[in-house]
C-alpha cells in the first residue's frame, strides 16, 4: 500500500490519499452511505479508482485486531 499517507502536517495526522486533503475516513463514509465509486470519483476527481479500493484495503488491515469485550454489572 503507497496510496495512504499519514503526515502530521496534513488533516491532523490521519490517513490521507498520496498526502491530499481527502481522507480515508471520507471515503469510507462515502461507501458506507451506499455512495458507487463511480459518483466519488465524480466528486473528486482528481482520485483514482485504486485510491478507493486502498482506503478499503487499509480499513480491512486496521480493523484485523483482537478487541477486548469488557462486561459491565448494572448496580442493584
Amino acid at each position: 500500500m503507497n496510496r495512504i499517507t499519514i503526515n502530521p502536517d496534513i488533516c491532523n495526522g490521519k490517513p490521507t490519499i498520496r498526502g491530499m486533503r481527502i481522507t480515508v475516513k471520507t471515503i469510507l463514509e462515502y461507501m458506507a452511505a451506499g455512495e458507487t465509486i463511480e459518483n466519488i470519483l465524480k466528486a473528486y476527481p482528481v482520485l483514482e479508482e485504486e485510491d478507493i479500493k486502498e482506503c478499503l484495503e487499509f480499513a480491512s488491515k486496521i480493523t484485523d485486531h483482537s478487541f477486548l469485550t469488557i462486561s459491565v454489572k448494572k448496580a442493584s
